[in-house]
């Protein structure tokens, strides 16, 4: 999901400063959300949880460049079934710092750009997670049908996102064209994956039950909303 330096600049630029504006200030709206049912010692924890677990994704899982962008298992929405919203966004988005100042400094231009790719389609299985989830259900409980659904979005939401900044950076050619339409079909192994992934995650803290409670998970995990 990596746009690389130069698809988007100079005064485009300002379009990516605005939405990864946006999208901190849903994540601090997110956050105070969040510190109503947790303690900042767990929200923080959480948060580093998820950084830890975005530099993961990036760096060591296999990533390969696909036409405009690059293909990661970003597991966005198992960050947000496990940890809950906010800890994901800002784990996400510090993930994304860390690698780009100590092992791709070449994709820190690109930060702002990123960042929303990143944090837009996260906000998004949010919203559709209160829509699709009864409020008597608890996030290990949840059925394939489910997942696949949030999963789905996440990963639609990346492609949606690159497709967006590569035609408003480099226009409708169709040398263009063509690497967005590779890589968004290069993305649909990782909504085969994923799911898979969510749901094996899931199966793994229903067996922890004692879990329940702790500081280093959502309190959405194991209990109604």
């Amino acid at each position: 999901m990596h746009i690389e330096p130069g698809v988007v600049d100079g005064a485009k630029m300002a379009l990516a400063y605005g939405t990864a504006a946006a999208a901190a200030g849903y994540s601090v709206k997110l956050a105070a959300d969040d510190l109503k049912s947790h303690n900042i010692v767990s929200f923080g924890l959480r948060s580093v949880i998820a950084m830890v677990g975005t530099f993961i994704f990036f760096e060591l899982l296999p990533h390969f460049a696909v036409g405009i962008s690059e293909v990661h298992f970003i597991l966005g929405t198992t960050l947000f079934l496990i940890l809950g919203a906010a800890p994901a966004a800002v784990g996400l988005a510090a993930g994304l710092l860390i690698q780009g100042m100590f092992f791709a400094p070449s994709d820190l231009p690109m930060f702002f750009v990123n960042v929303s790719t990143l944090l837009f389609p996260l906000f998004a299985v949010h919203a559709l997670a209160k829509r699709v989830v009864p409020a008597n259900t608890a996030y290990v409980d949840l059925a394939y049908a489910d997942v696949l659904k949030m999963s789905a979005v996440y990963q639609g939401g990346v492609v949606a996102w690159v497709a967006f900044w590569a035609i408003y950076g480099q226009g409708v050619g169709a040398d263009n064209l063509n690497a967005v339409l590779a890589f968004g079909g290069a993305y649909m192994l990782v909504v085969l994956i994923e799911p898979l992934a969510d749901l094996a995650v899931l199966a793994g803290a229903k067996t922890l039950r004692g879990l329940n409670g702790s500081p280093v998970v959502t309190d959405r995990l194991y209990n109604a909303a």
